[in-house]
């Protein structure tokens, strides 16, 4: 698959920091430290982001700034992160959210 990095954005800047692993549905991913984790999903091909809770639509990387709910997921085990502006590290675990997301496994 060819590299879909998002280089130009009419307000955000994705600077290439080094590269960095991290995890996506318990897939090994690449990205750069510092860059939204969503822009890495998008430079991996991953489009969807989500489902919309109620009829199950998919949901993708729309405002690029936080401001909608497309692109909550739970990242190291925390739910409704909005990976638009939550910049990425090394060894991240980032999880698609199903619904609302839970805090703890029994919930």
């Amino acid at each position: 698959m060819t590299d879909a990095r998002i280089t130009t954005h009419p307000i955000l800047e994705f600077k290439e920091g080094k590269k960095v692993k991290f995890t996506f549905d318990g897939r090994e991913m690449e990205g750069y430290e510092g860059e939204p984790i969503a822009a890495a999903l998008h430079a991996a091909g991953v489009r969807v982001l989500r489902e919309s809770p109620k009829l199950k639509r998919p949901r993708g990387f729309f405002c690029a700034i936080g401001n909608c709910s497309s692109c909550l997921m739970t990242v190291d085990g925390r739910p409704n992160v909005r990976v638009c502006t939550e910049k990425l590290r090394e060894g991240m675990r980032v999880e698609t959210q199903r619904g609302k997301g839970v805090l703890f496994a029994n919930d």
